[in-house]
């Protein structure tokens, strides 16, 4: 039985943490090992283009984030990994959908309402943002994409576009591709309570040193109960972050300690402590081995575009043909 083609894309901008891990990192590497699916996992430098232009932070960014999902588990002979920019046919097959896609379906988009919300002088790239979206999950043929529930749009009209040249054209050359959303992926709180983003300046790094980690563990917010009186966990940030790293028997323990009155935070937080740092010490140290062989992760992903141009080539033969290109 052929399996379906899942797809998807990770931007290198800026350092990652817990947040980025547990809200989508960690999905991709279950979804590798479930076996159900053919996985393509790309860099979008293409799409980073729009937030950095500075070459030295783009090179390096880029390379971290590889040496990251290689250190988390991305098993390079269960998916193909590979960067963006390995295929300038992306550029060209934007242009085909945008000769087809009118501004006003354009100014739907949510990237675009965001940036003109605030106001921004908006580039080109963020407008057309969703057709480059769109020739990301088309060109592969993805059958899914997961996504989290504030990206179901990205698939949505990557559906609506490739529908559309298709009907256009009279052919049927694009799939209709699918968003997998994971519901039970929850929300990753901050050292402040909020959500965990780098924008919010609350995060616990994924790959800092030992320094970094315990300074943003030992700063997360608490109120002013003591030790001896009950908490809701539920309420306490210590304790969300913790059910994630620990084990059942150990958020049974935390849970009953913060609920009957008995543990104070300062031990509530070393206890998160010692669990993150054993929870992430086997993915850090693969970070710094593939940091260290820049070379093996080179070659990884130049294999990695030669398996991806197995589904570009074809598929764009198809398009030009269609298009009379």
């Amino acid at each position: 039985m052929t399996k379906k083609t899942l797809l998807s894309g990770v931007k290198p901008t800026g350092r990652l943490h817990l947040g980025n891990y547990f809200g989508a990192m960690k999905q991709f590497v279950d979804l590798q090992n479930s076996g159900t699916y053919e996985s393509y996992v790309f860099l979008a430098n293409y799409h980073a283009l729009n937030s950095m232009q500075e070459k030295e932070a783009m090179e390096k960014s880029s390379f971290d984030l590889i040496c990251a999902y290689l250190a988390i588990g991305l098993n390079p002979k269960k998916t193909v990994l590979f960067k963006q920019s390995a295929f300038p046919e992306l550029a060209e097959l934007s242009w085909i959908f945008s000769s087809q896609t009118t501004m006003p379906y354009l100014m739907r988009a949510h990237a675009f309402k965001d940036a003109e919300a605030k106001s921004k002088e908006i580039s080109v790239g963020t407008f057309t943002y969703p057709l480059l979206m769109a020739a990301d999950i088309l060109m592969y043929n993805a059958d899914v994409v997961p996504v989290g529930k504030d990206q179901k749009q990205h698939v949505e009209m990557a559906r609506e576009i490739g529908q559309k040249f298709n009907r256009t054209y009279n052919v049927s050359i694009f799939k209709e591709p699918q968003e997998l959303i994971v519901e039970e992926v929850e929300t990753v709180p901050g050292i402040d309570g909020q959500k965990m983003s780098k924008s919010y300046n609350n995060v616990i790094p994924l790959f800092g040193t030992d320094e970094e980690i315990s300074k943003a563990v030992m700063s997360i917010v608490t109120d002013s109960k003591s030790p001896a009186d009950p908490k809701n966990p539920e309420e306490v940030v210590i304790y969300q972050i913790y059910k994630l790293v620990a084990t059942q028997e150990e958020k049974e323990q935390m849970r009953s300690f913060l609920e009957k009155g008995g543990m104070g935070y300062g031990d509530a937080k070393k206890e998160l402590l010692r669990k993150v740092l054993e929870y992430f010490k086997p993915m850090r140290e693969k970070y710094e081995y593939f940091q260290k062989h820049p070379k093996k992760v080179e070659a990884i992903l130049v294999k990695g575009a030669k398996q991806a141009r197995k589904k570009v080539e074809p598929m764009m033969k198809e398009v030009r043909k269609a298009a009379g290109l």
